[in-house]
């Protein structure tokens, strides 16, 4: 639910080191969750180079299943994450954003509950790639991003996406 990204840094690569941290938090919380956003089509997409043409990472984006929601909450605390306030608090009861700094760097979980049709992919669940490009617009923002356009692509030629190198692929 980040803010569309700024068109003029499309072409520079994401910060490693936020990428590392932010990951191993991921992976941490990924027996619990499903990822979505640029997160989820970076795993969906083969080994690649970090541009921030390719998919968001400002944020990690996952949905919890409304029965585990309270163990969610609980790891987060262990972990040390805070909740945090976010313009959608007032319209949403099943939104929630949560952040904590690791080695300098901010991590921002964006935490919807609700239950999302997934697929396993190295290791972690994602939002199955049809209902994640059904976000795109509502609660998703980056969707001019590579991935998001040739997941569209793709399906609408009944291919499925995901580990297609079109995912991050420059546009010619």
């Amino acid at each position: 639910m980040g803010d569309p990204r700024n068109p003029k840094r499309a072409d520079e690569p994401w910060n490693p080191e936020r990428l590392r941290i932010a990951e191993a938090e991921l992976r941490a919380l990924a027996p619990l969750v499903t990822i979505s956003g640029g997160w989820a089509w970076h795993f969906m997409a083969p080994p690649h180079e970090e541009l921030k043409i390719f998919h968001d990472h400002k944020d990690v984006d996952l949905f919890v299943e409304p029965a585990r929601f309270p163990e969610l909450v609980q790891l987060l605390s262990d972990r040390g994450f805070h909740r945090i306030w976010s313009r959608f608090d007032a319209t949403s009861t099943h939104f929630y954003r949560y952040a904590k700094y690791v080695e300098g760097a901010k991590v921002i979980l964006d935490v919807f509950v609700r239950h999302v049709p997934s697929v396993q992919v190295g290791g972690v669940s994602v939002v199955e790639p049809a209902t994640l490009l059904s976000f795109y617009g509502d609660i998703h923002s980056t969707e001019d991003c590579v991935s998001v356009l040739a997941a569209r692509q793709l399906l609408a030629r009944g291919i499925e996406p995901i580990g297609r190198s079109e995912l991050v692929t420059r546009p010619r």
